[in-house]
């Protein structure tokens, strides 16, 4: 049995302009199956490798460009990698390569790389590519003592060459390598199974039809689970954890029972490698069969197939993979002779670098528990948040009849505030039927705390929420009506319906998303308005995402020097063979710099070299339907709020309390109010008034009390922003001239799976 306790972890404060690349040359390669956001890490190493001085070069056609060489290893420039980022698949391109795997094909290999005196190797791919690379650099020394005895390299190619460098990224839609929370593609393939489910759920609705979806992943179900945990799917097969003995009369009956509801449609997800508890493939065409001969219900099949891998990568993709692709250089830089080949990973918010064959050795241990039928040890493997995910999933699919529900006598309510936004829905869902499997009578608040002093509030169920988890908005209703003026009729109204606790979902105004393509025109700048208040999260995080020359926030102050900077350093590159141009600017970032003076400021400073346009992207930001972060992340929030909730409850009422409990589902939501509305009417405790929200990888309760501090309530944002340590990779794939360091790398919000080697305690979900 592998070790599972954490690789160790190489410290990496330090500011990268004290390494040098001057020297060195550095090669960047894609090998396997492609993945959404190779593009965007390729460019992220080469220009990165530029920046720091070193030379940089393509391997077209993977291992198969690099045993063939010649053309097939460039040089690249900064320009070569302009407009990949929004490009999907890869296009230095990628091939597996038989010859690779021979020794004949390795020593051919090192003879080109030698050629060139390539002695640093980027490899994004799998962890079959990941292996062979490392067994490239540990036969380096020998290959090259046999290309100098066979007279094809000299002494001096020997002693200048004489170490290999590796480093890998993973780049795999399946999210099936240990050693890192997320890889590179797999958000975006959700993004694709997301939408198709989206797109056949109407026409099955039309139609009272049952779906068989089956979705790649042919050792790790983590897309099946995940897509099923999104969509809110009827059953789902995943290899992890095959169905108990009998599962087709289960799954038959949980069909018949949602036809007895009057469901219009059921959604069955299966991963290309289900199996069942004797290693007997589960086929989608079997699934069909099975429901046509017992229920007979109208069943179609839809195998997605290469669909998921393809497509335009998400924000999320293009920010991980630009994070990755940054520290992988940084490593290279850093390596020294004794240093093992290294992977960089996702961890939390941070971008680590671990051992290579530590990740590999732990991920072949998954499929080693699967192989012997130890299927519990193999989702523990998978990771906590992988655990979880199932555990969520199963919670939120099995409705119990009522006389197995357990009898809380509580009552709770759920309402939206705020400004809506993506995935309010599914929280809701989530929280109703948690309480319900809780024995506690759930009731909806329309339109925030206006509804709820108004009385508009009504019992809801478990089928009220049936289809809410891809819808967007707020179908409960929501309002920036703010509850000061009317606690008294609020407190009458919780009292009439004995309300026990709240679960507010909401908080400032703020969007997930930037909508926006500014690609395929000639020599012209986009000028961009993106929602936030006088935050600047979106606008910057969309930059990075969409490659953006400029960003201008509210908590990064400017003037009109800076200003006319950038425009400067834009119009020197737009001469060169980059053709387009963005600057985005935060809608409150200030007062008297407005768009239309950004536009009218660029457009005369850039005549005869570009033309401008703008865009105020205004509220199509809030909306549309939820992304499959959105509603797998409100899904599990909501789920762990009512399990607080739950638990406080039985807590208050076993020492005899009275009070009323509140748990805020949000960024920063209306602190001030609720703090006064808690503390003076209801609470009989700072802490039976909470805010839940992620912190790096935790899921932390915190007393609203609390917040107080770290909230600048003028502007409704936190005093202390966490992504504005982003702002210096920004300008430095836009060819600015900043510092950075390597510690502040890695710090995107997005938690999807926690490892179980780790050490740490953690609320991931």
């Amino acid at each position: 049995m592998a070790n599972n306790a954490p690789p160790k972890r190489q410290d990496t404060r330090k500011f990268f302009e004290n390494l040098s690349g001057e020297g060195k040359s550095i090669a960047v390669l894609t090998s396997g199956g492609d993945a959404q956001g190779m593009n965007a890490a390729v460019r992220a190493a080469v220009r990165m490798g530029l920046y720091v001085g070193a030379k940089v070069y393509f391997i077209h056609e993977g291992y198969q460009g690099m045993v063939d060489g010649g053309n097939n290893i460039i040089e690249a420039t900064w320009e070569s990698v302009s407009s990949m980022l929004q490009v999907g698949g890869t296009v230095i391109g990628s091939a597996r390569c038989k010859e690779f795997r021979t020794h004949e094909g390795r020593l051919r290999a090192a003879l080109n790389l030698v050629q060139r005196r390539i002695t640093n190797l980027c490899v994004i791919g799998g962890d079959g590519s990941l292996t062979g690379a490392n067994l490239f650099r540990e036969e380096w020394s020998g290959l090259l003592q046999e290309l100098q005895q066979q007279g094809q390299i000299d002494d001096e190619a020997v002693r200048n060459n004489s170490i290999l460098h590796i480093v890998g990224m993973v780049g795999s839609i399946d999210n099936d390598f240990c050693g890192t929370d997320m890889t590179i593609g797999t958000d975006s393939a959700l993004h694709r199974i997301i939408e198709v489910v989206d797109a056949i759920m109407t026409t099955a609705q039309s139609h009272q039809r049952t779906f068989v979806l089956e979705v790649m992943g042919r050792h790790c179900g983590y897309l099946a689970l995940v897509s099923a945990l999104a969509c809110g799917a009827d059953w789902v097969f995943i290899p992890e954890m095959p169905p108990e003995d009998g599962w087709e009369d289960s799954m038959c009956q949980k069909l018949s029972e949602n036809r007895a509801d009057k469901k219009r449609l059921n959604i069955i997800i299966v991963a290309e490698g289900a199996i069942d508890r004797h290693n007997k493939a589960i086929s989608a065409d079997g699934i069909k069969e099975l429901v046509v001969s017992r229920l007979g219900f109208d069943t179609r099949v839809t195998i997605l197939g290469h669909v998921q891998r393809g497509g335009t990568p998400s924000a999320f993709d293009r920010i991980l993979a630009s994070r990755m692709g940054v520290e992988a250089v940084l490593a290279l830089l850093e390596a020294s002779s004794d240093t093992p080949a290294c992977v960089v990973s996702l961890v939390g918010n941070q971008a680590v670098r671990l051992p290579l064959m530590e990740c590999v050795q732990m991920t072949q241990e998954v499929q080693k528990a699967m192989d012997e039928k130890k299927f519990e040890e193999a989702v523990r493997l998978r990771g906590r948040s992988f655990e979880n995910n199932l555990v969520t999933y199963r919670l939120l699919s099995s409705r119990k009849a009522d006389s197995e529900l357990p009898t809380s006598n509580f009552n709770v309510a759920v309402l939206n505030v705020g400004a809506p936004a993506a995935g309010m829905n599914a929280a809701v869902r989530s929280a109703v039927r948690v309480g319900i499997t809780e024995g506690h009578r759930m009731f909806a608040v329309s339109d925030g705390f206006e509804g709820l002093y108004k009385g508009q509030i009504k019992e809801i169920t478990w089928g009220d929420v049936g289809g809410w988890t891809g819808q967007g908005g707020s179908l409960l209703g929501t309002k920036r009506t703010l509850p000061g003026k009317h606690l008294d009729k609020i407190a009458e109204q919780m009292k009439l319906h004995k309300i026990n606790a709240l679960l507010v979902i909401g908080g400032f105004e703020t969007c997930d998303r930037i909508k926006q393509s500014a690609s395929g025109t000639k020599r012209r700048v986009f000028i961009i308005e993106t929602m936030g208040g006088y935050c600047g999260y979106l606008a910057t995080v969309g930059g990075l995402a969409a490659g953006a020359d400029s960003v201008y926030i509210y908590e990064e102050p400017f003037d009109i020097r800076d200003l006319q900077a950038n425009v400067e350093h834009l119009t020197e590159k737009m001469k060169t063979s980059i053709q387009r141009g963005i600057v985005l600017r935060n809608e409150n970032c200030n007062e008297n710099f407005s768009t239309d003076f950004m536009y009218q400021l660029y457009s005369e400073e850039g005549r005869g070299v570009f033309d401008c346009r703008k865009n105020i992207l205004g509220h199509m930001q809030q909306g549309g339907a939820p992304s499959p972060f959105d509603r797998n992340f409100s899904t599990k929030i909501a789920a762990k709020a009512m399990q607080w909730i739950t638990r406080s409850l039985k807590e208050s009422f076993k020492g005899g309390g009275t009070g009323f409990l509140w748990l805020l589902l949000c960024d920063r939501a209306r602190l001030k109010c609720l703090r006064i509305f808690s503390g003076r009417v209801f609470a009989n405790s700072e802490d039976t008034a909470c805010l839940l929200g992620m912190r790096r990888r935790a899921l932390v309760f915190q007393p609203v009390a609390h917040l107080q501090e770290e909230t600048d309530f003028v502007h409704r944002i936190p005093k202390e922003q966490w992504w504005l340590k982003l702002r210096p990779l920004m300008k430095i794939l836009a060819k600015y001239k900043t510092s950075y360091d390597v510690s502040d790398s890695g710090q995107l919000e997005h938690v999807s799976r926690v490892r179980p080697k780790e050490s740490h305690t953690s609320a991931a979900i």
